[in-house]
C-alpha cells in the first residue's frame, strides 16, 4: 500500500521487522555488548535508550545484505527505514516507557524470562510490538504534513486493513469456482457463473465497500475467526456502519497507487531522451566545426544549407512575424488561467526564430506543443530559449499543464501530440543522415 509521506506500508516492512528484531537481540548479547536486558527494569530510561539507540544503530550499519535490501518502492533499503525507526525512537521516549513496562511484567511474572527456553523470542515479540506501533505513528505524522489532513496511527492502521481485505478479495474472485460460496456472500447473491465482478475488479479504487463489509462477515463462516470489522474490537468502530468512509478510503490509496505508479519512470526516460538529443547536437556541432561548415543553431538547425536556398520570406528576420490564429482576448484569457501573462502567447511566438530548421519541421503544431517538445528534449531551461518563452514567475518555460491549459487540451492529449512532433523530428534527422554523409 502506498499513500503520501509513508515509507513503511509496504511489503519491504516485513523485512524491516525482522532486521529491528535481530538487531536488538544483538544489542543485548553479553558477548558482543555491555547491554542487558535488566535495563529495561531500571528507573532511569532515559540511559537505557540512549544506550540501546547506538547498540542497534552500530548493528544495522553491520547488517549486510539484509540491511541493503530494498525496503520501499521510494529507493529506501532496509537498513534506512530501520534506522530511521531507532531514531526515531529516541525522540519519542513516552515509546520506550511502554516497552519497558511491557517488560516489567513479564519479568514480574516469570523472573528473567529472557534466560529461559524461547525466552529471546518473547523479548523479540516485545520489540516488534514497539516498533509496529511506532512505524504508524511515524506514517501517520508524515502523511499529515504531505496532505494537511488529519490521520491517527489507528487511522493509518485501518488504511492497511482495507488494502489487506481488498487483496483478500481479489484473490477470492480470480478462484470463484473454488470459493463460489463466500464470493457469493461478498457480492449478495448466488453465483451461477463467473461474476462479472471479478473481470471489473482491477485495482483498489473498484472495490466496493459493501463487499469490505461482506468479507469481514463472511470470515466467521468460511474462516473461522470474526473479520476485522466484526470483532468486539473498539478499532474499527467508525467504520462499521460507514460504507462512505470506507469507500473513500479505498479511492484514496487507489487513486495514489494510481499517480505513484510510474515511481518516476517516465521522468527518467525523459531526462535519458534529452541527454540523448544533447550528445547529439555537440557531436553535429563539433563534426561542422571541424568541416569549417555552418553548424547547427541553438535549438535543432541540422541543415543550414537549406537556409540558404530557401524562399526570402521565410528565412528574414525583418518580415513580419506571424502568431498563432485566435482571439487575442481568448488567447489572453487562456494565458491568464495558468498564471501566465496575458500577452504571453502573441510574445512568444513572435520570438522564435522563423529560419530554424526546428520550427519549420513544427509548422503545423501549434506554439504549446512546440514549446513542450523543447521542454522534453532540452529541459525546462536552456541558455538558446529567448525570454519571451518564460514563465515570469520560475524562469523556465511553462509546465505541460501549463501548456496544455494555453492550448485548451488536456495533457494526455498534449503528450501525444508532442511525442508525434518528437518523432517527426527524429525521421527528419535520420532522412538528413543517410542523404549527407557529413552529418553521419
Amino acid at each position: 500500500m502506498r499513500l503520501p509521506g509513508t515509507r513503511y506500508q509496504e511489503h519491504g516492512w516485513e523485512q524491516v521487522r525482522k532486521l529491528l528484531g535481530q538487531c536488538s537481540l544483538q544489542a543485548f548479547a553479553r558477548a558482543s555488548s555491555p547491554l542487558d536486558p535488566a535495563l529495561l527494569l531500571e528507573p532511569d530510561g532515559a540511559t537505557a535508550l540512549s544506550l540501546y539507540v547506538d547498540a542497534v544503530a552500530r548493528a544495522i550499519h553491520a547488517s549486510g545484505g539484509r540491511g541493503a535490501a530494498a525496503g520501499n518502492s521510494y529507493g529506501d533499503t532496509v537498513a534506512e527505514l530501520a534506522l530511521v525507526l531507532v531514531y526515531e525512537l529516541q525522540a519519542r521516549p513516552a515509546d520506550w516507557d511502554a516497552l519497558c513496562a511491557a517488560v516489567a511484567g513479564e519479568h514480574a511474572r516469570l523472573g528473567r524470562f529472557w534466560e529461559q527456553p524461547g525466552g529471546e523470542a518473547q523479548l523479540r515479540k516485545k520489540f516488534n510490538d514497539l516498533y509496529a506501533v511506532l512505524r504508524d505513528k511515524v506514517d501517520s505524522d508524515n502523511y499529515q504534513a504531505a496532505c494537511g489532513r488529519p490521520c491517527s496511527p489507528n487511522r493509518m492502521y485501518a488504511y492497511r486493513m482495507l488494502d489487506t481485505a481488498f487483496h483478500e478479495i481479489a484473490r477470492l474472485f480470480e478462484g470463484w469456482r473454488e470459493h463460489a460460496a463466500q464470493v457469493g456472500a461478498i457480492l449478495g447473491r448466488e453465483l451461477d457463473a463467473m461474476p462479472i465482478e471479478a473481470r471489473r475488479l482491477r485495482s483498489i479504487a473498484d472495490c466496493r465497500p459493501e463487499w469490505v463489509l461482506r468479507w469481514s462477515e463472511s470470515l466467521e463462516a468460511f474462516g473461522g475467526a470474526p473479520g476485522p470489522l466484526h470483532t468486539r474490537s473498539k478499532r474499527f468502530a467508525s467504520l462499521k456502519a460507514s460504507p462512505d468512509k470506507i469507500g473513500a478510503m479505498l479511492r484514496e490509496i487507489g487513486d495514489y497507487e494510481q499517480i505513484s505508479s510510474n515511481r518516476d519512470r517516465d521522468w527518467l526516460q525523459d531526462a535519458g531522451e534529452a541527454t540523448a538529443w544533447l550528445d547529439d547536437y555537440w557531436r553535429v556541432l563539433g563534426e561542422s566545426e571541424q568541416a569549417s561548415t555552418p553548424g547547427p543553431d541553438l535549438i535543432l538547425e541540422l541543415r543550414q544549407d537549406e537556409l540558404d536556398t530557401a524562399e526570402p520570406a521565410e528565412v528574414t528576420h525583418d518580415a513580419p512575424v506571424e502568431t498563432d490564429e485566435g482571439d487575442p482576448l481568448r488567447l489572453a484569457a487562456a494565458a491568464q488561467a495558468v498564471s501566465l501573462p496575458p500577452s504571453y502567447i502573441q510574445a512568444a511566438a513572435g520570438a522564435q526564430q522563423r529560419g530554424s530548421w526546428a520550427v519549420r519541421s513544427m509548422a503545423d503544431d501549434s506554439l504549446p506543443v512546440r514549446l513542450a517538445v523543447y521542454l522534453k528534449l532540452l529541459g525546462p531551461f536552456d541558455d538558446s530559449y529567448p525570454a519571451e518563452w518564460l514563465d515570469p514567475a520560475t524562469g523556465e518555460l511553462p509546465t505541460m499543464q501549463q501548456l496544455a491549459g494555453l492550448d485548451g487540451i488536456s495533457l494526455p492529449t498534449l503528450r501525444k501530440r508532442r511525442d508525434t512532433a518528437i518523432a517527426r523530428l527524429q525521421g527528419a534527422l535520420s532522412k538528413a543522415d543517410k542523404e549527407n554523409g557529413e552529418w553521419t
